[in-house]
């Protein structure tokens, strides 16, 4: 009785994890890392210049706060280099005007 209630609430948890929405949606905040390519450099070097292209992206992605810290945060963001305390500052970098300042993700504030 104990294993079928076990299995029953795993099979909960699945289903609700594959059909069920996240910080971005039905999308993992690993694929909507990727979209965040031309910000490579800018979420490495906090004098390195901000592309529109990336700021269209962060701009995008942004209108989901929880979504953007998890990009952000992410595993793929991670790997590729992305250095959060630095990352962060992008939305400012781009004077995107409604960002959410003050917004807090993981150990670091929006600023």
């Amino acid at each position: 009785m104990k294993v079928l209630c076990v299995l029953g609430l795993l099979a909960l948890i699945s289903f609700a994890a594959v059909n069920g929405a996240g910080e971005c949606g039905k999308t993992s905040p690993d694929e909507e890392a990727l979209k965040l390519a031309p910000c490579a450099m800018a979420a490495q070097n906090p004098t390195a210049p901000v592309s529109d292209s990336c700021c269209a992206q962060v701009k995008s992605i942004g209108q989901s706060p929880a979504c953007l810290c998890a990009v952000m945060l992410s595993n793929t963001a991670r790997i590729s280099g992305v250095k959060p305390d630095v990352a962060i500052s992008i939305p400012k970098r781009c004077n995107i005007a409604d960002r959410p300042v003050g917004y807090k993700c993981g150990p670091y504030i929006l600023p």
